[in-house]
Parts: structure tokens; C-alpha cells; sequence
């Protein structure tokens, strides 16, 4: 970098110039001279002069180097890695540079549309289909629009644009092959085309940052089908105060729903959401994979004009009073048992708000009563009141499944009831799930069941501000080295300001339990980030030698990228399993640089230089970059003056 010995000379020249003046003959003394207004706000202008010079360096510095950088990422063996350095290069040179960016924007574009290509020829390769698939497959396009539309709606309509069109060819290619014979069936509310997927990200995104044209501008065309992320668009713009913009596309939607024949269950339990349950979603299936979805704990029914409510109420009944299909002719997504179901749960707000509706659905529900489950028949499943009742209401699963556990013969199935419970009250924060465990027998079953209780529990307790609850947990519950690390930096990081001494010393048993790690394993590599990330506020020496601890581990670490950190707990259960994935940002490398590089740019830049692998190297260069250049320019010392 050329900063220092450009900084070297100017601090020479300072010294001599002070020996020279020294070295003559002091001159006589004069009557102190009275300072003026002038003299005393020049100092302070200069200074600022000064530090808005010495910034401008700063940002100089920078965007060359994000500069150069995306011109490295063009031959990054890793195609998503180049399209995603080039993205976010644009992203920070926009405010610099808009030609620039707009370029780099072009040149992620591209390869993020060769790198989803590329991953849909394999697929297709291997034979495998795309629609069951869509977890394997990147969405590069989404994240380049999403940035793009930000700086740029006319860049980001071009580039929807272009997805759209490829998205059609690939719906056409679908049709071709598929049955066309009878109804249309169920368009999925969860899984939309991808045009209408990425709209409503990009409008949430808008409506999140305030701008309510702009989110608007994208969702409208969206909200054209009934889809999870449209209502939940709906339900948040809604929240934010535009009751009457919402109320008015959530009834346009579903007097659409009523028209279209191939709407089912499956599309009035998702309407349901925006009338009863915001946020809360239950889809349902035909062959029985049902599920909730929750954006929210807080689940609370809106305020919504009675006439509205008895207008969704006569559209939903139109739909689920429709005739039924036989069993084998059934293309609904929810099929017959979803059917029952969304009747079932929704009858008791028919019976509330449009009773002169509920004796039709009754009796459709008890034409198709021999088609449901028995715990549907028998109201036990929780899923039929959930969001629509108080929670203390609802069904107890820890109690229910001691009472399978007390009735079960079979060794297996008792222990699992047992695990079952004690899950249970582990979500609730109780510590007594403990206590449960010692009635499993199997050693292996109740070691798995204690490591997902302990890890359940240290999060709950975190969640309450229980530090030294949490903290006595993490020293002495069954948890891996990452786990434990990881509890270990966060409980710190929620000490560090009210008791940097202790933050500290629970740190060091963080770095410790990182070190236990495989040297070959990234985790270690993550670890040992996190603890540099929260040693920075209490330590900033120790968290540079951490850092370049971190930094070592990673570059031994095949796999390591440096960002998207998680920590993973799971348990395998008799069907299925139960999964805990926890985002962990101070684990990924962009946080600690981009303190780094507060304290001392160019040892950062260094640092990050360090990196073997490309997707650390770059994703370091860039937090050190967007550090720099997210700082917001101090108005001029006249500017700063006129204001007061």
C-alpha cells in the first residue's frame, strides 16, 4: 500500500522542521495577542480538514481494492463464489462508482445465470428432478436481483426480466411432459414460480427498510395467486400500518381463489393466515406431510373490518363446499384428510362469524370423516387450534406422550415417549426435562436425547438472561466442542459489557474449546472467530492474535468459506428426527475484519491477504471495504456551524 511511507516522510519532515526551528535564536518577547473568533474556529476546521483527507485516503484505498478484487473473482475456479464477490463488489462501489458497479452488477448476473445452469445440468444428470430438488439448487439470480433492485429498479426490472423469461421456457419444457388430462391441479403456496418468489423477497425487503412504493411497485404483480409469501407480505404491510392497502390485495386475492377451480383446502388455510393467524401458516398435503410455518411467536388477529371477514368466509366456504373427487381422481394438494382438516379447524370461526354457513361444512366434514386420521377425528391434534387459541390451551404434547410412554410395552417405543417429553419441556426452558432423561434406558437413546436437552436448554436460558444458568450448563451439559464454544462466546458477549473481566476469562475457555477441535475441521476456524469477535470490545490485542490464530486454523481446513456459520443440534427420532440449526454471525469472518479494520487498515488488509482460500480472502476484502466505505462523511467545520 502506498499510506505509509507517504505518512513516514510527512512525520520527517515534521521532526526536522521542529529541530530547525529549535535550533534558532528565540525571538524577543511580545505582548500576548488576543485570540480571535477566527483563530479559535481555524484549528478546528483545519483538523477536520485533516481527518476528511486522511478518510478520503481511507475510501480510496478501499474501493481500489474492491476493484481489484472483482477482477480477481473472474478467475475463481468456484463459479457461485464469483458471481457473489462480484455482487457485493458492486454493492459497495455503487455510492463511488455507479459505472463501475453497474458493470460488475452485469458480470454477476452472468455468472450466477451459468453457475444455476450448471447445477440444473447435473441435476438433470443424474436424474434427478428439480421441482423435488430445489434445496440442492443455488439462487444466485435472487441475491444479484436483490442488491440490484436496491440500487437500481430499472436494473433490477431487467433483470426479473430475463429470470421470467428463462423461467417460462422451463415451465413449458415441465408441461410438455406432464399429464394434462382432468382438473388443474393445486398450484403449491409454498413452492411459487421463481419471477414470483423473488418479487416478494425483494418487496419485503423495501417494505422492511420503509419504502412502501417500492415494495409495492414489486409485489403487485405477485399477489396475483395465493402463495405463503404473498400473505405474509400482506400481514407485515399490514403491521406496518397500511391496513387499508392490504385489506384491499388480500380481498382482490381471494375473490380470485373463489373464481379459479383449481383452488383447494390448501388455499384457504393459507388465506386463513392473513384473517386469523398472521404469520402462522399451516399447509396441508394429501399425503400427509403437513406442517406450520412460523415468522412469529406473537400471534395476534387482526383488526379487520367485519365485512371483510364474512367476505373471506363465503369465498373459503365456496371452495371447500366444492364437490369431491373419488379418491383416485383427486389432484388437490390437500387431498380428502386436508380437506376434514381445514373444515375442522376452521368451524368453530364459522360458527362465530358466519354460522349460517357451518351446517353445510359440518356435513362435508362428516361425509369425508372415514377418510381422516383417528387424532384429527378426535380433535388431538395440536395443529387444529394452533394460532387460533392460547397457547396454555393447547394440547399438552410433553404430558401426552408420558401418558404413551406409561402405556407402552415395547422398551424402544417407551424410551422414545420419554425423549419425547422431556423435548418438550426442554423448548419451555423447564429445567426438569433433565430429570425426565434418567427414566430412558437405552445408553444411546438417552446420550443423544441429554445432547439436544442441554443444547435446547443453554439457548432457552440465553433467551431469558439466565447468564450463570446458561453458563453452568455450557461447562457441565453434554455438548460437542462447537457447541460448547459456541455457548461460551455468546453467554460472554451478553457479559462483556457490564463484566469485561469475566467476559474475558469465559472467552479464553471458548478458545479453549475450540482448540479441541481437529485441526482439519472449519468449525475450529469458526470458533476461534467467534471469540476474536467479542474479545475486540475487551481485548483488542488478544483479539488480533486470535484472529490470526483463526486464520491459520481455516487455511488448514478444506471447506472452509468463512461465512454462513451454523451451529447444528439433532436428535434421531423412532420416525424421523428433530433438527435445531442456529445462524451464528460472529462465527463468519466479515464481523471481526471489519473491526479490524477500524483499528488498523492496512494490518487488516494484510491479514485478510493471508486467507488461502479464495471465499475467505474475498469475503474479509470486502467487510474491510464495506467498513470503510458504509462511514458516512462529516459535513464540513462552516457546514457543522450554519446547522447549530
Amino acid at each position: 500500500m502506498s499510506h505509509r511511507p507517504r505518512i513516514i516522510i510527512l512525520l520527517v519532515a515534521l521532526l526536522t522542521f521542529g529541530a530547525a526551528a529549535n535550533s534558532q535564536t528565540p525571538p524577543a518577547k511580545t505582548a500576548p495577542q488576543k485570540q480571535t473568533k477566527t483563530d479559535k474556529t481555524a484549528r478546528p476546521a483545519a483538523r477536520d480538514r485533516a481527518e476528511e483527507a486522511a478518510a478520503d485516503e481511507r475510501r480510496n484505498s478501499v474501493v481500489m481494492l474492491a476493484a481489484s478484487l472483482a477482477d480477481e473473482a473472474r478467475s475463481f475456479r468456484d463459479e457461485q463464489l464469483r458471481a457473489r464477490v462480484q455482487m457485493r463488489a458492486a454493492d459497495a462501489l455503487w455510492e463511488t462508482d455507479q459505472e463501475r458497479a453497474r458493470a460488475l452488477f452485469q458480470r454477476a448476473w452472468e455468472a450466477a445465470d451459468s453457475a444455476e445452469r450448471e447445477a440444473l445440468r447435473r441435476l438433470e444428470e443424474g436424474g434427478r428432478d428439480l421441482r423435488e430438488s430445489n434445496a440442492e439448487m443455488p439462487e444466485l439470480r435472487s441475491e444479484v436481483l436483490r442488491l440490484a433492485s436496491r440500487r437500481d429498479r430499472a436494473l433490477g426490472e431487467e433483470f426479473l426480466a430475463k429470470m421470467t423469461e428463462a423461467n417460462e421456457r422451463e415451465s413449458q419444457n415441465l408441461t410438455i411432459n406432464m399429464d394434462n388430462s382432468g382438473p388443474r391441479p393445486t398450484p403449491d403456496p409454498e413452492n411459487p414460480p421463481a419471477d414470483i418468489k423473488h418479487r416478494l423477497l425483494l418487496a419485503r425487503g423495501f417494505l422492511e427498510e420503509g419504502n412502501v412504493e417500492r415494495a409495492l411497485q414489486f409485489a403487485d404483480k405477485a399477489l396475483d395467486r395465493v402463495t405463503v409469501r404473498g400473505i405474509n407480505f400482506l400481514s407485515r404491510l399490514r403491521e406496518k400500518g397500511q391496513g387499508a392497502a392490504a385489506d384491499k390485495r388480500f380481498a382482490a386475492l381471494f375473490q380470485r381463489a373463489a373464481a379459479d377451480p383449481s383452488s383447494d383446502a390448501t388455499t384457504v388455510s393459507v388465506l386463513s393466515s392473513y384473517a386469523f393467524t398472521p404469520f402462522l401458516t399451516i399447509i396441508i398435503r394429501g399425503n400427509g406431510e403437513n406442517h406450520s410455518m412460523m415468522e412469529s411467536e406473537n400471534i395476534v388477529a387482526p383488526n379487520m373490518p367485519p365485512q371483510l371477514r364474512a367476505a373471506f368466509l363465503r369465498s373459503a366456504a365456496q371452495i371447500l363446499l366444492r364437490p369431491v373427487a373419488p379418491a383416485g381422481q383427486d389432484r388437490t394438494l390437500a387431498g380428502r384428510p386436508g380437506l376434514y382438516f381445514v373444515i375442522a379447524r376452521l368451524l368453530p370461526l364459522y360458527d362465530r362469524y358466519a354460522p349460517n354457513l357451518s351446517a353445510e361444512l359440518r356435513a362435508q366434514a362428516n361425509a369425508l370423516a372415514p377418510d381422516a386420521p383417528e387424532h384429527l377425528r378426535t380433535g388431538q391434534n395440536p395443529e387444529l387450534t394452533r394460532g387460533l387459541v392460547p397457547e396454555e390451551e393447547m394440547p399438552n404434547e410433553g404430558q401426552a406422550a408420558l401418558e404413551r410412554a406409561d402405556r407402552a410395552a415395547d422398551p424402544a417405543e417407551r424410551d422414545f415417549a420419554y425423549a419425547r417429553a422431556a423435548l418438550d419441556v426442554a423448548h419451555k426452558g423447564d429445567l426438569s426435562a433433565r430429570d425426565l432423561l434418567d427414566k430412558i434406558e437405552n445408553t444411546e437413546t438417552r446420550k443423544g436425547a441429554r445432547a439436544y436437552v442441554d443444547f435446547t436448554l443453554v439457548n432457552q436460558m440465553m433467551r431469558k438472561n439466565d447468564l450463570q444458568e446458561a453458563l453452568r450448563l455450557a461447562r457441565a451439559g453434554e455438548l460437542s466442542h462447537i457447541q460448547r464454544a459456541w455457548a461460551l462466546t455468546e453467554i460472554a458477549g451478553a457479559m462483556k459489557k457490564t463484566d469485561a473481566k469475566n467476559a474475558a476469562e469465559v472467552l479464553d475457555e471458548a478458545a479453549a474449546e475450540a482448540r479441541r477441535i481437529g485441526g482439519g475441521d472449519p468449525d475450529r476456524a469458526r470458533a476461534l472467530f467467534g471469540v476474536a469477535t467479542h474479545m475486540y470490545e475487551i481485548d483488542r490485542n488478544r483479539a488480533w492474535e486470535i484472529a490470526g490464530e483463526a486464520v491459520k486454523a481455516g487455511n488448514s481446513a478444506e471447506g472452509f468459506t468463512g461465512g454462513d456459520a451454523q451451529v447444528v443440534s439433532r436428535f434421531k427420532m423412532q420416525n424421523g428426527s428433530m433438527t435445531m440449526n442456529l445462524g451464528v454471525d460472529s462465527f463468519d469472518v466479515h464481523g471481526i475484519f471489519a473491526r479490524l479494520a477500524a483499528d488498523d487498515l492496512i494490518r487488516a488488509v494484510e491479514l485478510a491477504k493471508s486467507f488461502t482460500g479464495e471465499a475467505p480472502r474475498a469475503t474479509a476484502t470486502l467487510a474491510i471495504v464495506r467498513s470503510v466505505l458504509d462511514v458516512k462523511r462529516k459535513p464540513p467545520a462552516n457546514e457543522k456551524q450554519a446547522t447549530k
